[in-house]
């Protein structure tokens, strides 16, 4: 299995949250969302940044507007629209209750085996039943 190909599945996986969440905060510019997205150790392309914005905003999830600049040509700015907005409010719960649940499960320190053995009866622990091993009960006899 290929690490690197695992570690980009689950970029990718996340890439449209992460953009909606910038752009959630104010008007966006490809080419800001690209550097506040390395700045955070996310690489991403403006290859892929771009498809990614045109699919968003044929979805009606995305709107823009065209600014003059000193420098060149206008620039085009990005920012939610109703619809983004709540599409991207079902990311989000979507995203906390992922991670949530991978913390969860991450974080865990006990073994399902360890556990798995022995049966507890309220909290009286001197009677406490064990399962005792098909070995264990061969050696008795």
């Amino acid at each position: 299995m290929n690490i690197e190909n695992t570690q980009s599945q689950m970029r990718k996986g996340i890439l449209e949250f992460c953009i909606l969440s910038i752009i959630r905060r104010g008007e966006a510019y490809p080419s800001d969302i690209v550097d506040e997205m390395r700045g955070c150790n996310l690489q991403i392309l403006e290859g892929t940044l771009y498809p990614l914005l045109t699919r968003l905003k044929n979805s009606d999830m995305l709107t823009y507007r065209w600014v003059e600049s000193n420098s060149g040509p206008p620039r085009k700015y990005f920012s939610l629209t109703p619809k983004g907005e709540e599409f991207y409010k079902e990311l989000e719960a979507t995203w906390n209750e992922l991670a949530n649940a991978v913390n969860s499960l991450t974080s865990k320190k006990e073994s399902l085996v360890s556990t798995a053995g022995s049966v507890s009866f309220g909290s009286d622990s001197s009677n406490i039943p064990t399962n005792t091993s098909t070995t264990d009960k061969l050696d008795e006899q």
